[in-house]
């Protein structure tokens, strides 16, 4: 990790390796793909021979309830960003338009301002880092991802349209 300085701003560089995620992922039953920059990694995520979708859940459900209260991970439903993690995601959509339920895109921030902090005050390292991502990588399998309000991100798992009048 190093700490770039930008004038009066200060920002910590967190030195993510491709190769490290491709095989955190794998491990976890998932194809990667990676599209590396300076400022961040787009990682393609697909699960391989799995027929349920991920377990990207509504938390505004009163279904999802059981779910929520065993919940790591949270997600931003306007922007996408996991709170409290340097990671956003989105939908993956097939040619039609529609959301495809084994996969997701995930950015990894490498640029964070020098104050970030995780959960419990504890300062980002890569080590800390690659634990948390495979963490997340296991909650999207076996525990599941809270998305809790806006409509851009679009849960994969539970009920995924609006409750209300049939007619």
């Amino acid at each position: 990790m190093q700490v770039l300085q930008a004038g009066r701003y200060k920002f910590l560089f967190l030195e993510v390796e491709a190769e490290l995620i491709s095989a955190a992922a794998s491990q976890h039953g998932f194809e990667a793909r990676i599209q590396d920059s300076d400022k961040c990694l787009t990682i393609d995520l697909t699960v391989i021979d799995r027929n349920i979708p991920l377990l990207l859940f509504d938390a505004a459900d009163p279904a999802n309830l059981g779910w929520f209260s065993r919940c790591q991970f949270y997600v931003d439903g306007r922007t996408g960003a996991v709170l409290q993690t340097p990671i956003s995601i989105a939908n993956k959509r097939d040619r039609s338009g529609k959301t495809v339920n084994n996969g997701l895109r995930l950015r990894i921030s490498r640029e964070l301002p020098a104050t970030f902090r995780l959960p419990g005050k504890l300062p980002l390292t890569e080590q800390v880092f690659y634990g948390m991502f495979t963490n997340f990588l296991q909650a999207l399998t076996k525990t599941g991802v809270a998305v809790c309000g806006g409509p851009t991100i679009t849960p994969l798992a539970g009920r995924t349209e609006a409750p209300g009048s049939r007619n």
